[in-house]
């Protein structure tokens, strides 16, 4: 017997740099274990970007690493997703508060962080923050496949 499909929502700011980093790979991880019953998507709290591709030094990481994010193009988080999704993933602690906030009191599905601390913006550094940003995803990654397979 199967399980229902999961919906796993990531959410940054603008769903250019570390929201879909986290799609892709948390959604690559999910397929090399197997789990085919969870579907990831990203959004953003803004709409700035509705419509870009990530930012090109995200994608560029990722393409080093073997991800491809080229399909990926930004949207922002709508509330009525909540009744949509089973898990909402926030790349920071504001994005966590922004959430909530959203969701109101009535909130049915679990809003949490990404990773046990928050992920820092690499959108104003260096592009060895994009590095960093993917190695602190992929570790809370792995986490994520393992919580979800139970």
């Amino acid at each position: 017997m199967s399980r229902a499909v999961r919906h796993v929502e990531v959410v940054c700011t603008g769903n250019i740099c570390r929201s879909p980093i986290g799609e892709v790979v948390l959604r690559a991880k999910l397929a090399a274990a197997g789990l085919d019953d969870v579907v990831v998507t990203s959004s953003g709290t803004s709409g700035w970007h509705i419509g870009d591709p990530m930012d090109s030094r995200a994608a560029a990481v990722l393409a080093r690493r073997g991800y491809d994010g080229s399909a990926h193009r930004a949207q922002e988080f709508r509330s009525c997703w909540f009744a949509e999704r089973d898990l909402v993933l926030a790349m920071d602690s504001g994005h966590l508060s922004a959430l909530t906030r959203r969701g109101g009191t009535e909130l049915a599905i679990p809003v949490e962080l990404f990773a046990d601390i928050d992920v820092p913006d690499p959108y104003y550094g260096e592009d060895s923050g994009f590095d960093e940003v993917l190695d602190q995803i992929g570790k809370a990654a792995d986490l994520w496949v393992e919580r979800l397979s139970r």
